[in-house]
């Protein structure tokens, strides 16, 4: 545990950081979005746990190692990266995709970010998990992961997102979007079932001609094979009287 003065001149050396970064704006989709997540609320949540977790493994390194202690000095630019990974978090639900998108300094913000951005077909997403470890829950933070539709794909491909502020309510309206698209799909395939099923209309009046044509030949078929089997019956009769 460290003295008050310490915990004061970490907070300050955070302070520090986050004054000279730069705010980065990243432009929304032009897609329609039916909800966005937010992440803000949490903030302050979201870098105890993380810090918490950090210190943790600093202190079992600091017995085996001795690394733990460079891990431990690292902790004000460790909670600068995860303040500035948070507010540039963005999570969307449009009609047809969840798009998440993140900018995360690198270990050593003077060497810049890195940006990611993934968009999540709906029509691959077979459920939503909200998860919650026990340190988790003593900092009131949320998982959230999205996973993929197929028993083939490992759980690695799965979507896993940290922080989320109301994890339930962006939930629900995924499985309500789905559940309408169940919906559309059902009813386009109930449509398209009821026209291959209807009635055709009678070709009489169309064309004629050709109506008459093929009565005729199956006129001339049925006499030939009428004739075919009168001589059939001739033959018969005929080696039956020989015999």
């Amino acid at each position: 545990m460290g003295t008050r003065d310490e915990v004061m001149d970490i907070d300050s050396l955070e302070k520090g950081l986050l004054a000279t970064s730069t705010p980065r704006k990243i432009e929304d989709d032009e897609e329609t979005i039916i909800y966005a997540a937010s992440f803000q609320e949490v903030e302050e949540n979201f870098v105890k746990y993380q810090t918490a977790q950090w210190v943790l493994y600093s202190l079992l390194l600091v017995l085996a190692w001795g690394i733990g202690l460079f891990m431990l000095l690292y902790i004000p630019v460790r909670r600068f990266i995860l303040r500035e990974d948070i507010r540039s978090r963005k999570l969307f639900l449009t009609p047809n995709a969840i798009v998440y998108k993140v900018t995360t300094p690198v270990p050593f913000p003077c060497f810049g970010v890195l940006q990611k951005e993934k968009h999540v077909l709906l029509r691959s997403v077979a459920d939503v998990v909200i998860e919650q470890g026990y340190l988790q829950s003593l900092f009131g933070v949320y998982s959230l992961r999205i996973e993929n539709v197929g028993v083939r794909r490992p759980p690695s491909d799965d979507v896993k997102i940290q922080g989320i502020a109301n994890p339930n309510a962006f939930k629900k309206a995924v499985m309500m979007r789905l559940s309408n698209m169940r919906n559309e799909r059902a009813s386009a395939l109930e449509d398209i079932q009821h026209l291959m099923m209807s009635p055709k209309l009678p070709k009489h009046d169309s064309n004629p001609s050709g109506e008459l044509l093929l009565l005729q030949k199956l006129e001339e078929v049925g006499i030939s094979v009428k004739k075919m089997q009168a001589l059939i019956e001739q033959q018969s009769q005929i080696t039956e009287s020989i015999d």
